[in-house]
């Protein structure tokens, strides 16, 4: 018994019939002459579509036109009217100038008010008009009547003329009611409108007729061979009259409005087929005699090969972060969790280390984001070169990155890669032909302590980056049990801080500043505090960084003026009444373009001295942006506030901004003020500073006095106010004001004392 043959060589077979090809023409002819109906429909569409455009058009001119005779005819009426004793010549030679302006009218009446035809003109071509009763009927009388009545025209409608022929006429009243002296008529004769109405090109090409109640009524018969496809009715809108126009083409006009698309695209569909159904004939005459099958199919799975190639490079390119060269996210967390795999089952431990810039934000802002990327790459090249077989190097994307040791036997390790990233921007950066100075934070999670799969690990070590940025700038920190927690707790509060402001829960302490010379306490610092409903009094530092990274600053620190400002008006006519108030912002705050206008209107709603209020900026946020605050600060100079720069002396080694910026006071930071009395470097850094500050007409505060030695020392060098705990912590408006009238607080003077 022979053995079937597979399907698939049935198929093949097939397609090498001559069937085949007959099949192939077959289905373009189907397709061709679908096409070409479809075509034909849509361009029958079309031609209704013109057909019905031309009877609007006709039926819009008709109408405008007619509007203007009915005008014209109305004019002759109320001249009439106005004019009743203008004799029967004049009226002639008025109505001969309408007549030869319009040329139009058969002829123009003035029927009196008992119907009867009066005058006439022309009296040529009109005979036995003149005497003649035009309410022949009782609805002619009825509709005349209503119109002397009311004074609004009537129209005829088309009827037979007494002068012969079919034509229409309009009876304009002259005067209504018992002012009525008869009717101003119009005579049109049909044929002379339309001939007057219409184009030579719409006689031509339409056959026209007009219906009334719908019943033909007029028909205007071209000599046109009508297309009895294609009709159109369009309503004229007259008064008193229901009429409706019928347009016929001629087939000349139809011919004309065809489309050659159709019979082009049936030929050449058709002779698209033939080419195909050749071609497929062609190509099995090639396969049928073609012997070198094999070596073709050989070249073929090649190319396939080659595609293949190409495929894993494109899936080498997806995994790639295209402006670093770094693995991207994506592919690193797929390594990390084949990782965490192997390790699992070696028992080995995985470190993974999310790096984080410092400052790059605001070099990205203020140099431009090309400067941004190019110091990307720079970082990248440098961060690469640790890259091994036990360590993979990922850009996270923004200014993050990614590493992940695959082998760690202990925490040493770990350390040691983080000696080699720090040594990795222990050299500046050279961008754009300048040398930048960058420095990276880091958080540390560790396999299996601080994360069992790969999700858990870069959520942890990204808490351990944020408590790490939150301490200190380049440094680091491991994950350790209970920082979760507190990164929850870190969200409730952050949650409780939108509700703080609608709730009044900010208040404000005072830290008084001794005037080293007077003994004498003329000015506090204002510093905010949160009476958190459940978790008691929290200090600035437990909830500012949040409001900064949620942009509730702003608001933050628009409330502390406003609240500086009242308490002010409160001391007012009290021993207070004499003491500055001094407000720390933010450079969120300083941004804000609408920060001048703020504090403008809380000094001028509580009635304040802007000289009793002083801004504290720190030295970091007066550098920032120098252009933008120094315009700024010059405007609240303006308004008579007093400027202060605090925290002075860290981080910057440039003092020509003191030249330029508005400022009155100089705050020394506390760094210096702790040692300045057991330290050389701190004491001669600080003389040095009130030398400065004086020379330049600056007030200097200390900051952090807390011992007589230190307050002894800056009295000697002459700085003009202290501040620290020495002399008061931060306390309460009653509290304050309890100190100064008790006179309790420290001023390094004894009672006796002349001063």
């Amino acid at each position: 018994m022979e053995k079937p043959e597979p399907l698939t060589r049935l198929f093949v077979r097939w397609l090498m019939s001559p069937v085949f090809v007959l099949v192939i023409f077959v289905v373009f002819l189907a397709i061709a002459a679908g096409l070409r109906e479809g075509l034909i429909q849509q361009d029958s569409h079309q031609i209704q579509a013109n057909l019905r455009n031309e009877a609007r058009a006709l039926t819009n001119n008709l109408e405008r036109e007619f509007m203007v005779h009915v005008q014209a005819i109305g004019r002759m009426a109320n001249r009439l009217h106005v004019e009743p004793e203008t004799p029967e010549q004049q009226w002639r030679l008025d109505t001969q100038n309408y007549l030869n302006d319009f040329g139009v009218y058969q002829a123009i009446e003035w029927v009196d008010s008992h119907f009867i035809i009066r005058w006439l003109e022309p009296l040529t071509g009109n005979p036995d008009v003149i005497g003649y009763n035009v309410a022949y009927n009782d609805q002619r009388r009825k509709a005349l009547e209503q119109a002397a009545a009311t004074g609004a025209y009537d129209l005829s409608g088309i009827i037979d003329l007494r002068q012969g022929g079919q034509g229409m006429v309009i009876y304009y009243p002259v005067g209504a009611g018992e002012a009525n002296n008869g009717f101003i008529a119009g005579v049109f004769r049909m044929e002379v409108l339309a001939e007057q109405l219409l184009t030579s090109r719409v006689l031509e090409h339409f056959q026209i007729e007009i219906q009334e109640s719908g019943e033909p009524a007029y028909l205007l018969d071209s000599p046109v061979d009508n297309d009895q496809a294609f009709i159109y009715s369009l309503p004229i809108q007259l008064p008193t009259l229901d009429w409706s126009l019928t347009l016929r083409p001629s087939q000349a006009w139809v011919s004309n409005q065809r489309s050659h698309w159709p019979g082009t695209t049936f030929a050449s569909l058709v002779m698209m087929g033939l080419l195909t159904a050749l071609t497929a004939l062609l190509v099995q005459l090639i396969l049928k005699r073609n012997q070198a099958l094999l070596k073709t199919r050989r070249e073929l799975e090649q190319e396939i090969d080659q595609r293949v190639a190409m495929q894993v490079d494109l899936e080498r390119l997806e995994s790639t972060d295209t402006l670093t060269g770094l693995a991207n996210r994506r592919f690193f967390m797929e390594d990390l969790a084949h990782t965490l795999n192997i390790a699992d089952r070696q028992m080995r431990q995985v470190g993974l280390v999310m790096l984080d810039l410092d400052r790059f934000q605001m070099l990205n802002d203020s140099l431009g984001h090309q400067f941004g990327d190019e110091l990307l790459i720079k970082v990248s090249e440098r961060l690469n070169g640790l890259s091994n077989e036990k360590i993979l190097v990922a850009y996270a994307g923004g200014d993050e990155f990614m590493l992940c040791q695959q082998q760690v036997d202990n925490i040493d390790d770990v350390i040691h890669l983080l000696g080699q990233i720090k040594q990795c921007f222990a050299e500046p950066f050279e961008v754009q032909g300048d040398a930048h100075s960058i420095t990276a934070t880091m958080g540390v999670a560790v396999y299996p302590q601080s994360g069992l799969d790969a999700d858990t690990l870069m959520r942890n070590a990204d808490i351990a980056l944020y408590r790490a940025k939150g301490q200190a700038r380049n440094t680091y920190q491991f994950y350790t049990e209970g920082m979760q927690d507190r990164e929850v707790m870190r969200l409730e509060l952050d949650k409780d801080l939108s509700q703080a402001l609608a709730n009044n829960e900010f208040v404000l302490f005072y830290q008084p500043q001794l005037d080293l010379a007077t003994g004498e306490i003329k000015s506090v610092e204002a510093l905010i505090r949160w009476q958190h409903p459940r978790r008691g009094l929290l200090a600035p530092i437990e909830f500012i960084p949040l409001a900064e990274e949620s942009g509730r600053i702003t608001e933050i620190g628009r409330w502390v003026v406003l609240a500086a400002c009242r308490q002010l008006a409160q001391w007012r006519n009290t021993p207070c009444e004499q003491l500055r108030v001094a407000v720390n912002l933010s450079g969120r705050e300083l941004d804000d373009e609408s920060l001048i206008d703020h504090v403008r209107d809380a000094l001028a709603s509580e009635n304040i001295d802007p000289g009793k209020l002083e801004v504290e900026l720190t030295e970091e946020i007066f550098i920032q942006n120098i252009e933008h605050n120094l315009n700024q600060l010059a405007q609240l100079r303006e308004l008579g506030v007093q400027l202060a720069i605090d925290d002075f002396g860290v981080g910057y080694s440039s003092l020509g901004y003191l030249r330029d910026f508005p400022v009155d006071l100089l705050k020394i930071d506390r760094s210096f003020i702790t040692h300045v009395t057991d330290r050389h470097d701190d004491a001669v850094i600080t003389r040095a500073v009130i030398n400065l500050a004086h020379n330049l007409g600056i007030q200097v505060v200390a900051e952090g006095v807390e011992t007589e030695d230190q307050l002894n020392f800056l009295r000697a060098h002459r700085c003009n106010l202290a501040q620290g705990y020495l002399i008061s912590r931060p306390i309460p408006a009653a509290d304050l004001e309890t100190a100064l009238n008790e006179g309790i607080l420290f001023t390094g003077y004894s009672v006796s004392s002349d001063l």
